[in-house]
């Protein structure tokens, strides 16, 4: 991580306990208190950087008040940005990094420390670095995003938030991956032949980044939630492909939604989810958010999302009670898609109050009525006659058709349910057309199962 270092003089700080003193041989005139933490400081280092700070030991002067006790507690970064602004003032030696650079520079705000209090003051020396190095690097801009959170305010007025934002989209969208671009058709380095980057036709020595698409997606999950979904906006703008905002989407929400797209049982889920106060992980009620906001950033579009993502968010969604809408636009993506599935996907475990079935089929019911609705609404095709009335295959039928197959696994899975009612059951069987049926065994198996069930039940 870059950093920068300022000042020249030895530290002359010592805390004992919630109390900061300054060492320089002079007794202190001025205290600063931020929140609990008190600083025993000298008024003159501080009113010649600080206008707010000069402004307040001049009102004490001009009333004649005793008291030289002044209230910061509301200082952007608290006590640790305090304490690096003081330094600053005292010309003490500290070092500013991309990890406090957006704190310090939200201080440096509020205490006023312009340049017509001082050339060289603390506000342009955390410009200057912000925008010659932290904005420069990747890495130390994500780091400089992640720490916006606890200053979000002051940070989006001072365009920090847009600024790191833009510099890591930019820099996302300049990988070639992104957009199935080859390297050296757009600008990208050229490789000599021994295989190493050349620059101007020099070679550097450096061997080429194996990247992937996916390089990126594991330094911006640490965000928080709001700064994530700015950012993916930003690359949204730019141009990146649906594909790989999803793949970002999914590596997001796993780090933070237990068990998703896991197999696992009620009982796995709930213990999984019990856990989260012993792990960090975000309350039922933050995941449930969290969960209804990936739900509205990911595309309505077929094919872009996988099922085994989408049915992942299903299962999670279900269990956390989020909203008709999210569960509803879950099935709906699901359905778009549904001949890409697979039986284990639709084994969706049911936790309703009243639970009658051991599997959600009125949930694989909608599913499928949101599967026939898009088949019908973008012309699903009509099968063919021959001349001896057979049914003429066609690859506009293959969806369907493959939906027919799934559907008639799934009844033979959940058939020996005792609890599964017959209208239910007929319900589902009867909701694929005769035609996407080439050959009945499947649903013949289903039934077979169902009637044998209750045979055995009823000897």
């Amino acid at each position: 991580m870059a950093c920068q270092k300022l000042g020249s003089r030895a530290d002359v700080f010592r805390k004992q306990g919630q109390q900061w003193y300054c060492t320089s041989g002079l007794p202190s005139d001025i205290t600063v208190a931020v929140g609990e933490q008190s600083f025993h400081l000298h008024k003159f280092p501080l009113l010649s950087k600080s206008g707010l700070l000069e402004r307040h030991i001049r009102e004490k002067i001009d009333k004649g008040e005793d008291s030289s006790v002044i209230d910061l507690s509301d200082i952007p970064g608290g006590a640790k940005a305090f304490e690096l602004a003081a330094k600053f003032c005292y010309g003490v030696k500290f070092e500013m990094t991309a990890s406090n650079v957006v704190h310090l520079r939200c201080a440096a705000d509020y205490l006023e420390m312009t340049e017509e209090m001082s050339e060289g003051n603390l506000i342009a020396q955390t410009e200057n670095f912000l925008t010659q190095t932290v904005l420069r690097s990747w890495k130390d801009s994500v780091k400089a995003l992640q720490t916006c959170d606890d200053v979000l305010d002051i940070a989006e007025r001072l365009q920090i938030v847009k600024r790191c934002v833009d510099s890591i989209a930019t820099r996302s969208c300049s990988d070639p991956d992104l957009f199935g671009w080859p390297v050296a058709q757009y600008g990208g380095p050229m490789q000599s032949p021994g295989g190493s980057l050349l620059w101007n036709g020099i070679s550097t020595g450096a061997r080429p980044r194996n990247s992937s698409p996916d390089w990126w997606y594991d330094d911006v999950s640490c965000l928080s939630l709001p700064l994530y979904k700015k950012l993916i906006s930003a690359m949204e703008y730019r141009g990146i492909s649906q594909e790989i905002i999803v793949g970002s989407l999914n590596h997001y929400a796993k780090r933070r939604l237990p068990g998703l797209n896991r197999r696992k049982s009620i009982s796995d889920v709930s213990n999984c989810l019990s856990m989260t106060s012993l792990t960090s992980i975000p309350s039922e009620d933050d995941q449930k958010y969290l969960l209804e906001e990936i739900d509205r950033l990911l595309p309505f579009q077929r094919g872009v999302t996988s099922c085994k993502l989408l049915f992942g968010l299903l299962r999670t969604a279900i269990f956390l009670k989020a909203s008709p809408s999210c569960l509803s636009n879950l099935e709906r993506r699901i359905g778009m898609q549904l001949d890409k599935a697979s039986l284990e996907d639709l084994l969706i475990p049911n936790i309703s109050d009243s639970v009658e079935t051991l599997y959600d089929v009125d949930c694989v019911q909608r599913i499928v009525d949101h599967f026939l609705a898009m088949d019908q609404e973008t012309g699903g095709a009509s099968p063919g006659l021959g001349e001896d009335g057979q049914i003429l295959a066609s690859p506009s039928l293959m969806p369907i058709t493959m939906v027919a197959k799934l559907i008639d696994g799934y009844l033979a899975e959940v058939a020996p349910d005792e609890n599964l009612k017959l209208p239910k059951f007929r319900s589902l069987a009867a909701a694929i057309p005769d035609y996407a049926r080439p050959i009945d065994d499947g649903l013949y198996r289903a039934i077979d199962i169902y009637l044998k069930t209750r045979r055995s039940c009823a000897g």
